[in-house]
């Protein structure tokens, strides 16, 4: 079956992990997402902006007294993308138990 609701771009297991963490969060802290989704900082970085050229996240860095911070938030395509996403994936897995 194939739902037209499921976005390949974001099933990608790293990108799905940030997606989900930044979905009920304004600015979330690089470092944060980093350690809550288990990876590391050039791969945190890469999915960053796939995500920011799609359209989905937006990246902020910001220089203060303690050194650079870059912080990510979901826009509001990402907003709207993610739960369209997740409700193909709880229809794809509704079929799948009905077999």
């Amino acid at each position: 079956m194939r739902d037209p609701d499921f976005d390949e771009f974001l099933h990608v297991p790293a990108r799905l992990s940030v997606v989900a963490l930044l979905a009920p969060a304004g600015w979330v802290d690089f470092g944060f997402v980093r350690d809550t989704v288990g990876t590391s900082d050039s791969a945190l970085s890469q999915q960053a902006a796939a995500l920011a050229d799609a359209g989905c996240v937006e990246v902020r860095k910001t220089r203060s007294r303690t050194g650079r911070h870059t912080h990510l938030r979901l826009t509001t395509r990402g907003r709207q993308a993610f739960p369209r996403h997740a409700l193909a994936l709880e229809r794809i897995v509704a079929v799948a138990r009905d077999l």
